[in-house]
């Protein structure tokens, strides 16, 4: 059962390092130029040197509902693993991990809604790129969304023995 715990537990801080990882580097979408290659993120487009994403107006709501629930996953997840922590530590014996294992959900379908939006609004709009393509963060966040569900679901089966 210990051994299952400290599983838990590492994926659960993998997850949250992928996520901060995601969120705050500029790769969701990778272009090729003819002068080389950019990449753009939730918050810069960077192609040598960084600069303000170019949003259009009518794509702007998109980008801040997408960086929006994106901290919020953040800070769900964070909140869920300082939960878990703490009930590893209060909970009687027999007892599960309920509220740890609803926040964690939460923290998946903000993942799930964030992302979502990017991939709807965003996907292959790269301005002035002959080809564009999916970057790590981009990936990352999917893998996220796929981890945050497994520590969910384990969380709320899981007694403390």
């Amino acid at each position: 059962m210990l051994v299952l715990l400290a599983g838990i537990f590492v994926v659960h801080i993998a997850t949250v390092i992928m996520l901060f990882v995601s969120t705050i580097a500029n790769v969701w979408m990778v272009g090729s130029f003819n002068s080389g290659t950019a990449s753009s993120g939730l918050w810069l487009l960077c192609n040598r040197t960084c600069e303000q994403l170019p949003v259009s107006s009518r794509d702007e709501a998109s980008l801040k509902a997408v960086q929006a629930f994106m901290i919020l996953s953040i800070i769900f997840s964070v909140i869920a693993l300082v939960m878990f922590v703490v009930q590893l530590f209060t909970l009687e014996k027999g007892k599960r991990f309920y509220i740890t294992g609803a926040i964690m959900l939460v923290c998946w379908m903000c993942i799930l809604i964030g992302v979502s939006i990017y991939t709807a609004r965003f996907t292959g709009k790269m301005p002035a790129s002959t080809s564009s393509h999916h970057g790590y963060c981009f990936i990352l966040a999917w893998i996220c969304f796929c981890f945050s569900f497994i520590i969910g679901i384990l969380y709320l089966v899981l007694r403390k023995k």
